[in-house]
């Protein structure tokens, strides 16, 4: 079948305009936090992996960290248990974690190995608990109560922090041309497991691989002004600033957070991408305009 010339121009635009940055991002690292939409519309999960694979292919290291709250929700509703939510932290107790681990180490993470693989990739999946990567700790919520001396420490169980990230595995895949594949759950010192957020897993591990880039894939355009319309350029200052005068809020506080601490500690910039648009992440690697805001310091 022959292609039309405008057809074969539009073509050959596309792959110029993408060659300096292939080249830019020669031999890097970018880590990428796999959730919302992307998880779950087939489509977009099939163009995700093969961003992934091209990726991988042109000579650039992917790290994947990805989420899995609904499909956790959706098998503890099977199961008759009921999710409780403490500031916006799922109460975790033990058989609770026994779901969470089954669903993010087992059945989410081979789908995503599966499906890059079948794509002709070489992915591995990993969580925290995998060559030590993980070091967690638990985390404690406080509750201010204007009748106690002190905030009270609310415990909702088997949710963690990253205390420390032992990379040997994912630098030893990496230099193997493996696309490693990381569940977002930790251990500490006692052989407790803790679910962890992806996103912050995913940001702590951008900062210890030196990466180039940490990718945030939401369900949202990427950061907006008061009028509605995405910010496509933003340093940490004017961050600041939208947080003070109320701009950014609610869900998308963490993601900035993680994205700033991310920057402050050597990543070179964090994006949040709109994981919505078919190839997404090539789109924001590749092109001049991208698909959401990216942050510098």
């Amino acid at each position: 079948m022959s292609i039309s010339n405008q057809a074969a121009t539009n073509v050959a635009r596309v792959l110029t305009e993408s060659l300096p940055y292939i080249q830019s991002f020669h031999g890097k690292t970018i880590v990428i936090k796999y959730g919302g939409n992307a998880m779950v519309d087939r489509n977009l999960k099939t163009s995700f992996a093969r961003d992934v694979v091209l990726l991988k292919l042109v000579g650039i290291d992917p790290v994947i960290v990805h989420g899995g709250g609904p499909q956790i929700s959706r098998l503890l509703e099977r199961i008759g248990k009921k999710s409780e939510f403490v500031q916006g932290m799922r109460v975790t107790d033990q058989e609770t974690m026994d779901v969470v681990e089954m669903v993010l180490g087992g059945s989410v993470n081979k789908e995503i190995v599966n499906l890059i693989n079948s794509l002709g990739g070489k992915a591995v999946g990993l969580s925290g608990k995998d060559g030590g990567l993980i070091r967690a700790r638990q985390m404690t919520l406080k509750k201010n109560d204007p009748e106690l001396d002190e905030p009270e420490i609310i415990d909702i169980g088997h949710v963690g922090e990253v205390a420390s990230i032992d990379p040997s595995v994912v630098t030893a895949l990496d230099q193997q041309d493996f696309i490693p594949v990381i569940a977002p759950i930790g251990v500490d010192a006692g052989g407790h497991t803790y679910n962890i957020n992806a996103d912050t897993v995913a940001g702590k591990l951008a900062i210890t691989l030196d990466a180039e880039r940490l990718m945030l894939l939401t369900n949202t355009p990427g950061v907006l002004d008061q009028d509605g319309n995405v910010l496509t350029g933003l340093s940490s200052s004017e961050i600041g600033a939208l947080i003070e005068n109320g701009t950014i809020t609610g869900g998308m506080l963490p993601k900035v957070h993680c994205a700033m601490d991310a920057i402050s500690s050597g990543v070179r910039a964090a994006t949040i991408v709109d994981g919505r648009v078919e190839h997404a992440v090539l789109l924001e690697i590749f092109t001049n305009k991208g698909v959401g805001t990216q942050i510098k310091g």
